[in-house]
């Protein structure tokens, strides 16, 4: 046995009270090798819920979870879908449920079986649907984001069941979403169409990072999110750069004019009217930022403040996409229009719409030489903040410091999960948890992803923790 697969030792807990904390443990430990072999399944089916990507392989991926649903001694299993705005159906959710007992409360456990497509296979160092482990890290797309989410519930499930036997009460929910990599187009119809089957006190959406391998986290803070394109136009139509080039300026020059307004010269979002703060309850070292974002020699960081007000409490900006004609096809004209989509990040606090607003009016206010210009908005989300004196929160932190026998740090994330406020306004009552994972170098979305797999095993322990703890004492707890 590896050191990536070495168990977890008992007899080092504190603060146990009467939660079976060996057994539990002994129990993950007993199916872990059968739990990383499920995943490595998962792994190898491409279920992409992108318009270009087979729609078949994304139902593959949802009867796999789902089979692997009923092997953990859930009988009411069900894949269900909602059909998009255009008519055309949204990706299939596999959704599980069981009844709590009178007085127990009941908790949803929320990952997504589809995953962001592979980008250039080149870049990858194995086949990106073929898990593979290398230096106690599984390598292979959805290993982190979020098919490890979905075994670290099924698995804390069956954990907890099997030592509890019948004292185990709580009510249980598992919502493995079908399309959150898509942008989660049906979300919000899903939930209306089936909100008496999801409703819960408790909801874990297990998609977000730990501090660092060793260390576990709470997201605490993720940020909001809008997203659109501008459209930059100076000609009806493209005329040879030669015989009209001098008196009128490109449109990817005048695009690339206006994208300079959009950070000072310290590389501060330049947007009037957006919030932002510096004050963290953490903070992350620059020397470890430029490590994990793979940050080159020489380049300077953009922006003021601590890094992680940076990463949590303020605005980000980015180009992501840009419509000009590619080097290799490049003629002598003078291009007469370019379009460039953009991703915001916003931070707690920071209503979307007043963003989306403020972003329009300074796109447009800033035409250079006075080009005409087209602000398309897109999709928007709103920011979240955990409340970590809610019960669930404290019995989750002490499941966390229990399994990795180290304190875990509540952390913002950068990231944004828009749909957890579409949770928030269908059951406001409900105490939702972030948790997940990842750690700084699992590299989601990019090539290489990968699961630290020792970390994963930790992760499945906490949430059988927890859930035992939830089970015990409910939502009176206090760790």
């Amino acid at each position: 046995m590896t050191s990536a697969h070495a168990e977890i030792p008992q007899n080092k807990h504190r603060n146990s009270g009467d939660i079976p904390v060996d057994a539990l443990t002994q129990a993950v430990n007993d199916s872990f090798e059968t739990t990383l072999a499920s995943l490595k399944d998962l792994v190898g089916i491409p279920g992409i819920a992108w318009p270009s990507f087979d729609p078949k392989e994304l139902d593959r991926s949802a009867e796999a979870v789902s089979t692997l649903v009923k092997a953990v001694g859930m009988d009411d299993v069900r894949i269900l879908r909602c059909d998009k705005e255009d008519g055309t159906p949204g990706g299939p959710a596999v959704v599980a449920r069981r009844a709590a007992r009178e007085g127990k409360p009941t908790i949803l456990l929320y990952a997504h079986h589809d995953v962001q497509p592979p980008g250039d296979r080149s870049l990858w160092t194995s086949s990106p649907f073929e898990a593979e482990e290398r230096d106690g890290r599984l390598f292979g797309r959805g290993a982190a984001d979020d098919k490890a989410g979905i075994m670290a519930h099924l698995a804390a499930f069956a954990a907890t069941t099997k030592v509890l036997g019948d004292d185990f009460g709580l009510g249980v929910t598992f919502f493995f979403e079908g399309e959150e990599e898509a942008g989660s187009p049906t979300f919000r119809t899903f939930l209306e169409e089936h909100q008496e089957l999801l409703r819960a006190d408790v909801i874990v959406v297990a998609d977000s990072s730990n501090w660092k391998v060793g260390v576990p986290a709470l997201t605490t803070s993720l940020r909001g999110l809008v997203d659109g394109t501008f459209e930059v136009r100076v000609l009806e139509h493209a005329v040879h750069s030669g015989m009209f080039g001098g008196p009128v300026l490109d449109a990817p020059t005048l695009l690339s004019r206006l994208i300079a307004t959009l950070h000072d010269d310290d590389g501060n979002v330049a947007v009037a009217g957006l919030v932002g703060r510096d004050e963290v309850a953490v903070d992350l070292a620059e020397a470890d930022y430029r490590l994990d974002a793979s940050v080159l020699e020489g380049v300077k960081l953009a922006g003021n403040g601590t890094i992680g007000s940076r990463l949590w409490t303020k605005p980000a900006l980015s180009i992501i996409g840009m419509d000009v004609p590619a080097v290799d096809v490049a003629s002598n004209t003078l291009i007469p229009a370019a379009r460039a989509k953009f991703s915001m990040r916003l931070a707690p606090g920071q209503d979307p719409a007043a963003a989306m607003d403020a972003l329009k009016e300074h796109v447009e206010s800033n035409a250079p030489f006075g080009a005409k210009v087209t602000f398309t908005p897109g999709e928007s989300g709103n920011a979240f903040s955990t409340d970590t004196t809610s019960a669930a929160a404290r019995v989750a932190l002490w499941a966390l410091a229990e399994s990795w026998g180290v304190q875990p740090v509540e952390m913002g994330i950068g990231g944004s999960i828009p749909f957890i406020a579409d949770l928030l306004e269908m059951y406001p009552d409900v105490q939702i948890l972030v948790t997940g994972v990842e750690d700084p170098d699992s590299r989601a979305h990019s090539a290489n992803e990968s699961l630290h797999i020792g970390d994963f095993r930790h992760a499945v322990l906490a949430e059988a923790l927890m859930l035992a703890r939830l089970n015990a004492e409910g939502l009176a707890s206090q760790a």
